[in-house]
């Protein structure tokens, strides 16, 4: 009687759901609710940054100011012989913005663009080819390169050194 019973499980046909939709459904289940967790980390990442440039943009009386805005200041293209070492000659073309808070900032260095140009060329003059290579390398230029602006125009303050355009030959 064991033998029939036993027969009769394996001819009658299963009920339920078939495994094939258990793990689709699952697979769903997991990319929903991964692009939802992602659509809420990303939503509340600009909501936060609104808010905060709320906070900024009002002032202790309840009222608002104007936001905040830069203004850039082109400098002439620069064409430097860089330091060869003794293995042939080197240049480098740059074109160099700086980025000051505000109008009158920018009146208030541009008496001063001498100093800033020859800041720039002293250093520059001896920079070597290899002092040049990979982002690093231009993260430290841009960054020394800030540090002598606001040395050259002290007390004003310059916010960022934007590259233009650099070439290296």
């Amino acid at each position: 009687m064991a033998a029939e019973a036993e027969a009769d499980d394996g001819a009658a046909p299963k009920k339920g759901i078939p495994k094939l939709f258990l793990i689709i459904g699952a697979v769903a289940v997991v990319v929903l609710l991964g692009g939802g967790a992602a659509f809420l980390m990303l939503s509340s990442g600009t909501a936060e940054a609104e808010h905060a440039g709320a906070d900024a943009a009002a002032d202790g009386h309840g009222g608002t100011i104007e936001a905040a805005h830069t203004f850039i200041f082109n400098l002439p293209p620069m064409v430097i012989n860089l330091n060869n070492e003794g293995t042939g000659e080197a240049f480098m073309k740059l074109t160099v913005a700086l980025e000051v808070a505000n109008e009158a900032m920018m009146l208030e260095i541009q008496p001063r663009m001498a100093k800033v140009v020859d800041a720039f060329q002293v250093y520059l003059r001896e920079l070597r080819k290899s002092d040049l290579e990979g982002s690093a390398g231009i993260y430290r230029l841009k960054e020394e390169l800030l540090r002598r602006v606001n040395v050259a125009i002290y007390p004003s303050r310059v916010e960022s050194v934007l590259f233009k355009e650099i070439l290296v030959q």
